[in-house]
């Protein structure tokens, strides 16, 4: 059998370095190839081999990639980010090799966080009451919109990692907050959202779809958040998360993708927040790359999603006896600096004196 071989963008990342380590794992006969704009983050790359690319935001990007995937026989090129997942989306039918991503237009509408959660409400599914800012003078009229002495999430529409996102209790925090961004970032205040802030569980949901059908997914919580010092206190970024299965919150994220797009395929994961009254609110829908946190979807449970995400892309039989998979009791514990570890919660005491 001819061996795999892939192409991992932004290798070197977080993102790119914890989606090949799930790879190799899941798949040791598989070569993989990384590339990266940076060649100080492309040096850190786990990958068989690297190549220093031009930033995908310019034009020698396109005949860089066409070059690494004809040198290395590129099966399949995997985006790891917004910016790489929207230039691949771009760049399909124009590279030769295969891509396995969700349409152009639901990447779009995907990676625009407030045209999304409008689309989900109109189609009554779950996501927080939202509204667009579009002037730091307006702010006024758009809290009296929510129930009074609410607290309140504002974020800008695009981004990931809670980028710009805070919680506020008045309209001066907002407009002080919008202020700081416009005059030190150069973020309009028609980039930012005001909506409910939902104060109960914080979920992943990571799935596998193919021509419309749920293949695989899996679930985790976040429990506690690695501390980057930002005023919003929470992130996509956990330091210790474990599996979890709630139905109800799997056929919630479904019903999403199905909306989406009723042929959907490729990879997507889902950002769940609890409402006060436990109710499953969908605040993000990340289509086309894995989260950052795979490796505890992938380390986790009778299947590798990223080693099953290649199989499904080029088209090789899967049978799956049900989509959802769900390893009980297995912790993701991460830091800075140090390498994420997936363990089952009867190891954490494995070799540790108490005093």
């Amino acid at each position: 059998m001819k061996r795999r071989r892939v192409l991992i963008l932004r290798a070197g990342s977080g993102a790119g370095n914890n989606l090949i380590r799930s790879l190799k794992a899941g798949d040791p006969a598989l070569a993989i190839v990384g590339c990266h704009e940076d060649r100080f983050v492309l040096k850190k790359s786990p990958a068989d081999r690297n190549y220093l690319v031009p930033p995908p935001s310019q034009r020698g990007f396109r005949r860089a990639l066409c070059e690494i995937v004809e040198a290395e026989r590129i099966d399949l090129v995997i985006p790891t980010d917004d910016v790489s997942v929207g230039t691949i989306s771009g760049l399909r039918g124009r590279i030769p090799c295969r891509t396995f991503l969700p349409r152009k237009s639901v990447i779009e509408r995907c990676q625009d966080k407030y045209r999304l959660t409008m689309f989900l409400r109109r189609r009554r599914i779950p996501a927080p009451l939202t509204y667009p800012i579009s002037d730091v003078d307006g702010v006024e009229k758009l809290f009296r919109r929510f129930p009074s002495g609410s607290r309140l999430w504002c974020r800008v529409r695009k981004g990931s990692g809670s980028f710009g996102a805070i919680p506020v209790k008045n309209p001066e925090q907002v407009r002080s907050w919008i202020r700081y961004w416009q005059k030190m970032r150069g973020v309009p205040a028609r980039s930012f959202t005001l909506s409910e802030y939902l104060p109960g569980r914080d979920f992943c949901v990571q799935c596998l779809w193919k021509s419309g059908v749920l293949v695989l997914t899996k679930m985790a919580e976040r429990l506690v958040y690695v501390d980057t010092g930002s005023p919003s206190g929470v992130s996509s970024t956990p330091a210790l998360a474990r599996t979890v299965l709630e139905p109800h919150v799997v056929e919630v994220c479904a019903q999403a993708i199905r909306a989406l797009d009723a042929s959907a395929s490729g990879i997507y994961f889902l950002d769940i927040k609890e409402a006060a009254d436990g109710a499953p609110c969908i605040t993000e829908v990340n289509a086309g790359r894995f989260a950052t946190i795979t490796n505890i979807h992938d380390l986790a449970g009778k299947y590798n999603m990223a080693a099953m995400f290649v199989r499904l892309a080029l088209d090789e039989p899967v049978k799956l006896r049900e989509a959802c998979d769900f390893a009980e009791d297995y912790y993701l514990v991460r830091s800075l600096d140090t390498l994420p570890a997936v363990m089952h919660a009867d190891a954490f005491f494995e070799g540790v004196r108490r005093t």
